[in-house]
């Protein structure tokens, strides 16, 4: 993300913090402190696109501004913000889809202050890493982020994507055989390196 852009989701998630700490009762702008950045990570790893991911981070605090009293302690309060990303995640890539089946492509954004050669190469690896994962079930993309880009423990993973432990490790397995015949298709075609 260029420092525009960087910029901009500074900008929301200091709003949405504003009114998380006005929400009376509950810190959630406490939890915004330790966990915006966090929240923000996870939703570009699960594919929001960079111009939706403000929209959709205040969207996990507002959740967690009317749910935060709801926590009971079974699950970490990362867990649970994480589970909240992977929903919010689903919505606005469903949501991105439809409207980009309705509008017109859009224009390209200003690159900053990078050369425009870094400017390709970023866009291209990054273009890569969200098709190989977008080719990938829902499922077993959540599993893979969380374990292998998050590094959580495979048991709170198999928790916050609701499924026995033995199941997540076998999503897990599907999508690292899926991402790695993916690269292999990559390579081939003379798309990457």
């Amino acid at each position: 993300m260029d420092a525009g852009r960087e910029d901009g989701l500074e900008v929301a998630l200091a709003a949405a913090r504003a009114r998380a700490v006005g929400a009376g009762g509950v810190d959630v702008g406490a939890v915004f402190d330790a966990h915006g950045k966090y929240v923000a990570r996870v939703l570009r790893c699960l594919g929001v696109r960079d111009q939706e991911l403000a929209d959709v981070c205040q969207e996990v605090f507002l959740v967690v501004q009317r749910r935060l009293r709801e926590l009971d302690g079974r699950a970490s309060l990362r867990t649970w913000l994480y589970a909240i990303c992977v929903r919010k995640a689903l919505a606005a890539r469903r949501d991105a889809a439809r409207r980009r089946a309705r509008e017109a492509p859009e224009t390209s954004e200003p690159i900053g202050e990078r050369t425009p050669q870094d400017e390709l190469e970023r866009t291209r690896r990054l273009a890569q890493a969200i098709e190989i994962l977008g080719g990938i079930a829902e499922d077993k993309r959540a599993v893979f982020v969380l374990y292998e880009v998050e590094q959580l423990p495979m048991p709170e993973v198999a928790e916050i994507v609701g499924c026995p432990l033995q199941t997540a490790y076998s999503r897990l397995y599907a999508a690292r055989k899926e991402i790695a015949e993916a690269l292999r298709r990559l390579r081939a075609g003379g798309r990457a390196e």
